[in-house]
């Protein structure tokens, strides 16, 4: 084919003399045509040819053919005397391929947002079915060599916690709220990494936040007050067929639960002695507390939903179960309007009415949580005047599990990153 008929489709920098079919791929071959190059090291422009070489770069396929390119290009003699970088090889433009890779820049774009969409095994399965025969660690290398950088400064933050490992190691994820992106991911949530996270980002002028303070802590004051039903609730499924036989014997006097687990037992029960007991403490406590022990209570998770429901949002069952609940528990129906108010306070952002809600609130079942609002009332304020809020950061901790789930919990911070941290 003649030379001239393939300028048009040349790449930059690029002469393309002839292109060869052959069965499974199309063989392009080229030149530059830059007269001199720079060197690397001092930066001297020189034209004095040292030696040739053929440079071969993979391409994106075409008309089901794997692509190559191969290019003759030069090495040169550094025209500075002094220069201990005597020969150097041609380098070509950015958008044909950088120095050193093996395929093209937008092949390396293609397998680079592979990588980011999907991983490594997914990604390189769906390759193979494009035609681009890169490996799953292939990906992942360039995943990672391609890592994007926070770029640009930040003036509105959103920061939380993210669990590494539920319950036992967690991180910390770094979330511009203006560009709607994540820019960094902290190893873990002390207070002092975030602290020299923020020192070297003096431009940031908003922080959006949760008002967590410790965890695991609301579990462990309640079990510790006995009040938490749901604590002995977990393994009840395995009692439920026996239930009316236990509540037979115990009605008819039976109360030590070593006696009804070996009952339970001789009547064809396989669950240990431990769930018997717990089910005879909750009833021992539920006869304490004056409840009926005819009618199981909702747990306290559907209370808690029910009484911060809208009223006009209630099925009729639930606007039934309320209103006894309000009826048998008065100080229930005094914490329900507050917590109404204070959505309404928090709808309309009224600042005003903040301080007579956390008087009233002290005098209520709400008296702790008024009091977090008091110890974090700057925070509280900025919350009812500002248009942030970290409900963007709370999404993208949910894209963030995601692809940690896709990679079935093995990446690590630097590739969590390469994924995340993309900035276009």
């Amino acid at each position: 084919m003649r030379r001239g008929s393939f300028q048009a489709i040349s790449p930059a920098g690029l002469l393309i003399e002839a292109v060869t079919t052959e069965p499974d791929r199309l063989l392009i071959i080229a030149r530059p045509t830059a007269l001199d190059s720079a060197c690397p090291e001092c930066g001297r422009r020189s034209s004095q040819v040292h030696s040739r070489y053929d440079r071969v770069l993979m391409d994106l396929p075409s008309l089901g053919r794997a692509v190559y390119l191969r290019v003759h290009v030069r090495r040169f003699r550094c025209a500075t005397f002094t220069c201990p970088r005597r020969i150097f090889g041609e380098p070509l433009a950015d958008s044909v391929a950088p120095r050193g890779a093996r395929r093209t820049a937008r092949l390396e774009g293609i397998v680079h947002h592979l990588g980011i969409a999907l991983g490594g095994r997914p990604a390189a399965a769906l390759a193979q079915r494009l035609m681009l025969p890169v490996s799953r660690d292939t990906l992942l290398r360039v995943l990672r060599r391609l890592a994007q950088a926070p770029g640009g400064p930040v003036r509105v933050l959103g920061i939380d916690d993210f669990a590494w490992k539920r319950g036992q190691r967690y991180g910390t994820v770094v979330c511009d709220l203006e560009r709607r992106r994540i820019i960094d991911l902290l190893p873990d949530r002390e207070p002092a990494t975030v602290e020299a996270w923020l020192a070297a980002h003096r431009e940031i002028a908003v922080v959006s936040r949760d008002r967590g303070a410790g965890y695991s802590r609301k579990l462990v004051r309640s079990v510790l007050r006995g009040g938490d039903g749901d604590v002995f609730r977990c393994r009840s499924w395995m009692l439920k067929p026996h239930t009316p036989m236990l509540r037979a014997e115990w009605e008819a006097g039976c109360r030590n639960g070593a006696e009804l687990w070996r009952r339970l037992c001789a009547s064809g029960f396989r669950g240990g002695l431990r769930v018997v007991t717990e089910w005879a403490t909750r009833q021992r406590r539920n006869e304490t507390a004056g409840v009926e022990l005819s009618r199981t209570p909702p747990p306290a998770r559907v209370l808690s939903r029910l009484m911060t429901t809208r009223r006009d949002d209630l099925s009729k069952a639930d606007a039934v179960t309320v209103a006894a609940i309000e009826t048998g528990v008065p100080t229930l129906a005094t914490a329900r309007n507050l917590m109404e108010w204070f959505h309404r306070m928090f709808r309309v952002r009224d600042t005003d009415a903040l301080a007579s809600w956390v008087t009233d609130a002290r005098a209520s079942l709400l008296t702790s949580f008024g009091k977090g609002i008091v110890a974090d009332l700057a925070a509280v304020r900025a919350a009812l005047t500002e248009p942030w809020s970290n409900g963007q950061t709370e999404g993208q901790i949910t894209k963030l599990k995601l692809v940690k789930r896709q990679m079935y919990g093995r990446a690590r911070l630097d590739l969590l990153r390469a994924r995340l941290v993309v900035t276009t």
